[in-house]
């Protein structure tokens, strides 16, 4: 079930950037890229590192969270529901089969696109700031969202109040359940690491509204989606949402002080000046072998 899900998504996601990488990237940015892209992947490639081990640890950490969770015991559920109260009904009370389907398709595969495309639009600038940035966010985003995972005990609004929330999700594609799993416990809904990452990506694309006007428009739309579809779910509370939001303004703004730092940026041109001497000695040393 899962791996067949898996394959579903990754086919649509293919879909998805086949539209959208010629018309928002364009051709003349690709024929760029072709003949750079090795210095842009030397340049971009210890940050990348940085974001496969964030992604290990959290997938890691997150088999043990639940236990660790409890034995700190800062259950905020309750303070969470006192807040709020009732109020996320509000949002499906809209519900209908089209709107459903809508924010089903968002939450699982419109998120899933949003978080890859832009590495694949700023990868084609020839600057690799704005690359190097958006993945030290990523890391930032899911480092800092563990960390409050292992403090905070929180429950979603379906777990909370089961008999007014229904699971639509679940209703409209059972098969998700077993996607979800594999990412989330329900005891982790603060914050909305779906709305931080999409809000991360929606404020990089404000950055680049000028390289990518339309990518602009559409990661807007997507990211106020991705947050309207947490909520419209019955995944998350306002409160998540907010959270999610704030920070994603951090991770954006420690990303920026971290790429820009001076140090940061001497370590990466002495590592791809290493990289690029090793390249050029082993192109040197077969092209005499060939001889």
């Amino acid at each position: 079930m899962l791996g067949r899900l898996l394959v579903e998504v990754a086919s649509v996601v293919s879909i998805l950037l086949a539209v959208f990488i010629p018309l928002c990237i364009g051709r003349n940015r690709l024929r760029t890229t072709w003949k750079e892209w090795r210095v842009r992947l030397y340049k971009s490639a210890p940050v990348a590192a940085v974001v496969i081990v964030a992604l290990l640890i959290n997938r890691v950490a997150r088999q043990h969270l639940p236990d660790f969770s409890w034995a700190i015991g800062w259950n905020l559920t309750p303070t969470f529901y006192a807040i709020e109260g009732e109020a996320i009904i509000w949002f499906q009370s809209f519900a209908n089969p089209a709107i459903t389907q809508y924010f089903s398709f968002i939450y699982v595969y419109g998120y899933a696109f949003m978080l890859i495309f832009p590495v694949i639009a700023y990868f084609a600038l020839s600057d690799t700031r704005p690359l190097r940035e958006l993945l030290s966010a990523y890391a930032f985003n899911y480092l800092i969202g563990l960390v409050l995972y292992l403090l905070v005990i929180a429950y979603g609004p379906r777990n909370v109040i089961p008999d007014m929330i229904q699971t639509v999700l679940y209703d409209f594609q059972p098969q998700y359940q077993s996607l979800t799993r594999e990412v989330n416990h329900n005891t982790n809904v603060f914050p909305s690491l779906h709305t931080s990452l999409s809000a991360t990506v929606a404020l990089f694309a404000y950055r680049t509204r000028q390289e990518y006007p339309i990518w602009f428009g559409v990661a807007v739309l997507l990211a106020v989606s991705v947050a309207i579809s947490t909520m419209y779910l019955g995944i998350h509370w306002a409160i998540d949402v907010s959270a999610g939001v704030a920070l994603a303004i951090l991770s954006v703004v420690a990303s920026d002080r971290l790429v820009g730092h001076p140090i940061f940026s001497e370590i990466i041109d002495e590592y791809v000046t290493q990289f690029r001497t090793v390249m050029d000695t082993f192109a040197d040393e077969t092209a005499k072998r060939k001889k």
